[in-house]
């Protein structure tokens, strides 16, 4: 196919307010161990909000100027770098591909592979990533280019805009649950079940994994919440804004899981829901952070040591995943057991979906669709 010179793409124009322009950019080409993909779709995740607006202050520096956002991109290889040969992809057998492919790209673009993170299979933790439409452009234009040992094979049966969500969203609560130490048939609660995270989180846990899940988040998200199959839901609105309001919920998660759940995700970026979850754990159960905060507070009140001690909690926390568990959670998108809930969009509406997602006005996941009708 013919590549053009330049592509429509969408800019942050001035990071660190909301601010987003559609323009033209120089399609780039390939250089070594790199593959040029055109994009179809892309997925549209919290953490790109927070990157345009530089809410995320553990990030080592500002967002560029113009930086191109986006990281949960799906597309065909158009354009092998020099060193590259044609010769088939195979993910079991390295970076071999070929053009035509269809590849995925994720919050990290690449990582080093080397350092003592990566080669314990905790990339999420590498020492030295590039991260997609930060430090590197990201995936809200048409044209981008990405290492081609990173990019993420997309199988025959899953379509472009449901693998897109999949490879942040999908990849980050997969991870997150085998992180939890919870087995089939037992309680999960899910923090933030309505929102991008937290639905595909629902989906996931109940139907690939066999957890009994209890949604939590606002009662307009409940038949949502229900349809990603949570077999129990409480309406954050039920329940008080204060310390008896956060004692009243962990009453009510005891009872419904019958002494506590064996693991709570918090899916969501609110302080009041880290506050909470330690006291919805029965005994070894483990709290997974995975919603990222904003600003500069601290998330997580005090907890009295000797709690964590005589109930034996664990706290840990769940940052995306590996290549291998990319591959996994989308072969369950391919077989059909996970099916994630999206809506598409155009790329002119980008700036609205923002403005919702900061109001927690989002059911599930949204996915641009890319292609050339779509920009006009």
């Amino acid at each position: 196919m013919e590549i053009p010179l330049t592509h429509n793409a969408i800019i942050y124009t001035n990071p660190g307010t909301a601010s987003l322009k559609i323009t033209q950019v120089p399609t780039p080409s390939p250089g070594p161990g790199q593959v040029l993909i055109r994009l179809t779709h892309s997925g549209v995740c919290h953490s790109d909000h927070a990157v345009m607006t530089n809410s995320w202050r553990w990030l080592p520096g500002l967002t560029s100027h113009d930086q191109v956002g986006g990281h949960e991109g799906v597309g065909e290889v158009v354009k092998l770098g020099p060193d590259l040969v044609d010769s088939g992809y195979s993910k079991y057998n390295g970076p071999g591909i070929k053009i035509g492919d269809r590849v995925g790209i994720k919050w990290f673009a690449s990582t080093c592979l080397h350092c003592l993170a990566c080669m314990d299979s905790q990339e999420g933790s590498c020492f030295h990533p590039t991260i997609s439409g930060y430090s590197v452009p990201g995936t809200f234009q048409e044209y981008v280019l990405a290492p081609a040992n990173y990019v993420t094979p997309i199988p025959d049966g899953v379509p472009s805009d449901a693998a897109a969500p999949i490879l942040c969203g999908g990849l980050t609560v997969y991870s997150a649950f085998h992180k939890a130490r919870a087995r089939a048939g037992e309680w999960v609660v899910i923090s933030g079940a309505g929102g991008g995270l937290g639905s595909l989180a629902c989906e996931i846990g109940s139907r690939g994994m066999g957890f009994r899940i209890l949604g939590i988040d606002s009662a307009a998200k409940e038949t949502l919440i229900r349809e990603c199959g949570a077999e129990e839901f409480l309406p954050l609105d039920k329940f008080s804004r204060d310390p008896e309001g956060d004692k009243a919920m962990a009453n009510e998660v005891m009872r419904i899981t019958e002494g506590g759940a064996a693991a709570v995700l918090v899916c969501t970026s609110a302080n009041a829901a880290y506050a909470q979850a330690v006291h919805f754990l029965r005994f070894c159960g483990t709290l997974v952070c995975v919603g990222i905060t904003e600003g500069d507070e601290v998330p997580i009140r005090t907890v009295n040591p000797n709690m964590l001690i005589k109930l034996q909690l664990t706290v840990t926390a769940s940052s995306v995943g590996n290549r291998k568990e990319a591959i996994e959670i989308l072969n369950l998108v391919a077989r059909g057991v996970v099916k994630p809930r999206f809506t598409l969009h155009k790329p002119a509406e980008l700036g609205d979906i923002f403005a919702r997602l900061e109001k927690g006005e989002i059911l599930g996941r949204t996915v641009l669709s890319l292609d050339t009708e779509s920009w006009k």
